[in-house]
């Protein structure tokens, strides 16, 4: 044997072991990105848990396993990063796979939950209440925008009737406070204009869920809070790429923003 056809030989050895250490799968993926998952994870949550409810999200959802690795990682560094559990019966955030057309192939995408978003929001500090409802048509409802802004809402207390609107409030802990109202029919365009998933997932197994993390996001928006509570709400249905050489999550920049419409917001002294 020649001293080039040796080389060749084991260069070629060299790329076939290299290629058996590679993940397979997408729980191989799971594992072999554990280091970087602890990194991304805040302390509400440890590595080892947040790597459980990943694989516990691929066995309950197998659709999970046809997406690309890299937009599932994305969307999986995306819940680590804010520290959500995703696929859980706590609605936190989801895993969602959806059919990409043009690129022929399945991927992967984040959505928080309105749980999730009203963690995020309950750990910046800044509200001391903050919650969303749904609105049915026997509801005795009010809002009022403008100087005075009015919101009212006493639920009917029998049939209340089809979901008619969502709206969302917050309360600071220095008292301002805000609120949002979307009709049913806006978020249903909203969500069918932006939402790469809205044809599966929770929007279509619990659209009220959805529908009022929608006009969470809305009546948030801007609330004068910390930034890093702003960077985790635009997250929600964004995705990040993983650097082929350095293997690096690289986060893309959002999409869109959800709504461009102030929200009422009052501040007292």
């Amino acid at each position: 044997m020649t001293q080039n056809a040796g080389i060749i030989q084991k260069s070629q050895q060299t790329a076939i072991t290299n290629e058996t250490k590679k993940p397979a799968s997408i729980k191989d993926y799971i594992r072999a990105y554990e280091s970087e998952i602890a990194k991304a994870l805040p302390s509400v949550m440890t590595p080892e848990r947040f790597t459980r409810i990943a694989l516990s999200a691929v066995s309950n959802t197998p659709e999970l396993a046809e997406c690309t690795k890299a937009s599932f990682l994305g969307a999986l560094m995306n819940a680590a990063q804010l520290g959500l559990e995703p696929n859980t019966p706590l609605g936190q955030a989801y895993l969602i796979p959806f059919k990409n057309h043009k690129k022929g192939v399945t991927e992967c995408s984040f959505q928080m939950g309105y749980k999730g978003l009203i963690d995020l929001a309950y750990r910046s500090g800044e509200v001391s209440i903050v919650q969303a409802h749904t609105v049915y048509a026997n509801d005795d409802f009010e809002y009022e925008l403008g100087l005075d802004p009015v919101l009212k809402h006493k639920p009917a207390a029998g049939n209340r009737g089809h979901a008619i609107a969502y709206y969302a409030m917050f309360k600071l802990v220095n008292g301002g406070y805000g609120f949002h109202v979307m009709s049913r029919e806006d978020v249903d365009a909203l969500a069918k204009r932006y939402s790469k998933a809205y044809s599966s997932g929770p929007w279509v197994s619990n659209f009220d869920e959805m529908a009022k993390k929608t006009v969470l996001k809305a009546a948030l928006k801007y609330a004068p809070m910390k930034s890093d509570f702003a960077r985790a709400t635009v997250s929600d249905e964004t995705s990040v790429r993983i650097d082929a050489e350095t293997g690096e999550i690289l986060p893309l920049q959002a999409e869109y923003e959800l709504l461009d419409e102030e929200p009422e917001v009052e501040q007292q002294a």
